[in-house]
């Protein structure tokens, strides 16, 4: 596959923005799906704030000050980054790290900067795997806690109970999720109105908290704090973390229905949580507020409510980490799909919705990664200490992409550019660096996993490229071969498609096949699946063919990162390469290679090691293709990078 198609794609009508729905329904939905990460936040972050490793002092000063800066960090890097900015900025109606990057592409991946722009984008995709494994072992962790808010006694049972809801929310994901999200809105609805409702009813008794809105007590937090105020940041950010998640998100409800959900609904009630948190803690004497402050959240209601705001809390957790699963199999996808990561095997969940995929090796290494970081860290204050730097990370890349767009794609002037640009790159970097002093608590652990999976994304990226290159270095050209072939191979009824990598020369399995069985089908198709740099493909763009003559035929099949390459139901479409295809009469001819060392290699040996590895477990192209498992033929090739 190449990563692009050598011409302009469109995609197909109603693949730009959300689905016929209503703006209305979307807009419901959107609050089950995507708000699930943010909307958990305050299980933790307003605690985190004052207990975690920099503890602060529960005076007006301190909580006016939190409750100020998570207002404003909401408004800033949620609202106005994410929401406003960043959701103009889709590929086709998607969005994302990925998607950007390709967007960005398109119109500077010629200049001598573009490598930066994909650079960017990966090491953005390496840090959202670290997010991904956190986030459900702090959602669920935090949320079985409020048991010990119940009763003190059922502290021993809190790992128990969250690592067997784990296990059964990765055992879910095989069946899919259609059932399970039907409910999500509903529950995630009723969360937010509650804790709304909490938080309420904590500011209408101490009405004061609302001058937190004025942006001077943050400043004035700093003014007398300085580096202590600095570091409270790292938990700060706690707040904002799954806003990344909206952008990634936009292809499946729109901007407009999203961008309605958040400043209509979601936002509204996180913030009067928050404040409702603040209210409370101001209001009490300094013996119960140190009690409250280690879970304020659960504090808001009275004791009879709590047991019934810990379920509620439990079942809203689980959405939030259902979300952030299905994200980590939505972005392999598309890395997949860009040639970031070998093929791996997918299955679809939903006969309709192709974008409800499961993928077992992922969903597998999610599950023991999360267990062992549940395991390992005990409870949820010790695991923020690891959260923040891989959601930090990712933003300020975003944000340096979006610099890269406002200037290459959508072509502001820099002097409109570099204030926006600027004013979000000090706020995103200010959360980073505070958030890096967390590395020696626990911070290592999303930077381990970010590198690796860095490593892992480049080298195959690289290896691929090599490989490619080696290849058509000896490739023989198509139009030789086929005249040479014809008079010198007997040919058999049937029709015979050797899947090919690039688009020009003779596959290894073709040469493999008539040096060895000296026969040639009636048809030959030389068959290429080319994935573009948009979302989807217009059908009418789908399909190149090219009759080579003396019944030899190069096809060309086009998809867009977002879609599924079936082979078989593109070629039952495909009419125009010698007539119909029976796939009884069709056979299909892979070729997989097996690396050699070379006397000059493309990359280092360690590295090289590591892309022979990831080669040998990739999933087969039959699996990738969904070709017929009875119709294929493997033939071996070796291939020296």
């Amino acid at each position: 596959m190449s990563d692009a198609a050598n011409h302009e794609i469109r995609p197909p009508a109603g693949k730009e923005s959300a689905h016929g729905a209503s703006t209305t329904k979307l807009a419901v939905g959107a609050v089950g799906i995507v708000f699930g990460d943010i909307g958990t936040s305050p299980l933790y972050a307003f605690r985190e704030t004052f207990v975690g490793h920099h503890p602060l002092a529960l005076d007006q000063l301190h909580v006016y000050g939190v409750v100020s800066l998570i207002f404003w960090s909401m408004t800033l890097v949620v609202s106005i980054q994410y929401v406003m900015i960043l959701l103009s900025a889709d590929n086709k109606g998607q969005g994302g790290s990925l998607a950007l990057v390709a967007l960005i592409s398109r119109t500077i991946g010629k200049t001598k900067y573009g490598w930066l722009t994909v650079l960017l984008g990966v090491m953005a995709t390496s840090l959202f795997y670290g997010d991904s494994m956190i986030t459900p072992a702090i959602s669920v962790l935090s949320a079985v806690e409020g048991l010990t808010v119940v009763q003190e006694n059922l502290a021993p049972l809190v790992i128990p109970i969250a690592v067997t809801l784990l296990v059964i929310l990765f055992i879910l994901q095989a069946r899919g999720t259609q059932k399970v999200a039907a409910l999500f809105a509903p529950v995630m609805m009723v969360y937010f109105v509650v804790i709304a409702g909490l938080g309420l009813v904590q500011i209408v008794q101490n009405p004061g908290i609302l001058a937190a809105l004025n942006p001077w007590y943050a400043v004035q937090f700093f003014l007398t704090d300085g580096l202590l105020a600095f570091l409270a940041l790292g938990s700060v950010v706690l707040a904002v973390t799954g806003s990344e998640a909206l952008y990634s998100d936009m292809g499946h409800f729109g901007r407009g229905p999203m961008r309605l959900s958040w400043f209509g609904f979601v936002m509204p009630c996180l913030l009067l949580n928050y404040f409702g948190q603040g209210a409370m803690i101001t209001s009490l004497d300094a013996e119960a507020a140190a009690q409250a402050i280690q879970s304020p959240f659960y504090y808001l209601a009275p004791e009879m409510w709590r047991l019934p705001l810990v379920i509620l809390a439990t079942f809203a957790t689980f959405i939030a980490s259902q979300a952030v699963i299905t994200g980590a199999f939505s972005i392999t996808h598309q890395a997949m799909q860009l040639g970031f990561i070998p093929r791996l095997s997918i299955r679809h969940t939903n006969e309709t919705e192709a974008g409800q995929i499961y993928i077992p090796a992922m969903n597998w290494a999610l599950m023991v990664a999360v267990i062992l970081l549940v395991l390992t860290f005990q409870n949820s204050s010790s695991l923020a200490s690891a959260y923040g730097i891989a959601v930090t990370g990712a933003v300020t890349i975003d944000t340096l992409l979006m610099a890269v767009l406002l200037v290459g794609v959508w072509k502001w002037k820099w002097w409109y550019a570099a204030p926006v640009v600027l004013l979000f790159l000090v706020v995103d970097g200010a959360y980073f660096a505070a958030n890096m002093m967390k590395v020696p608590d626990g911070g290592w652990f999303p930077l381990l996993i970010g590198a690796i999976a860095f490593t892992l994304l480049t080298t195959w990226a690289r290896g691929r490229k090599l490989m490619r290159d080696r290849m058509t270095e000896v490739a023989l050209p198509i139009e030789i071969f086929a005249k040479s072939a014809h008079n010198s191979a007997t040919r058999v009824s049937g029709t015979a498609i050797f899947m090919a990598s690039s688009t020009g020369g003779v596959p290894s399995a073709l040469l493999h096949n008539i040096k060895h069985n000296k026969v040639l089908h009636e048809r030959v198709v030389i068959l290429t699946v080319q994935i573009a740099e948009i979302p989807y493909v217009d059908p009418d763009c789908r399909y190149e063919i090219h009759d080579l003559g003396e019944g030899f035929f190069r096809a060309v099949i086009h998809y867009g990162f977002m879609e599924e390459t079936d082979v078989p139901a593109a070629l039952r479409q495909m009419e125009m390469c010698g007539g119909k295809f029976d796939m009884m009469q069709t056979s299909f001819f892979l070729s997989r290679q097996t690396l050699l060392p070379s006397d000059k290699p493309g990359m280092p040996i360690w590295r090289e090691k590591i892309f022979s590895w990831m080669l040998r477990n990739a999933a087969t192209a039959m699996e990738f293709f969904r070709l017929p498992t009875n119709r294929v033929v493997e033939l071996g090739s070796q291939v020296r990078i």
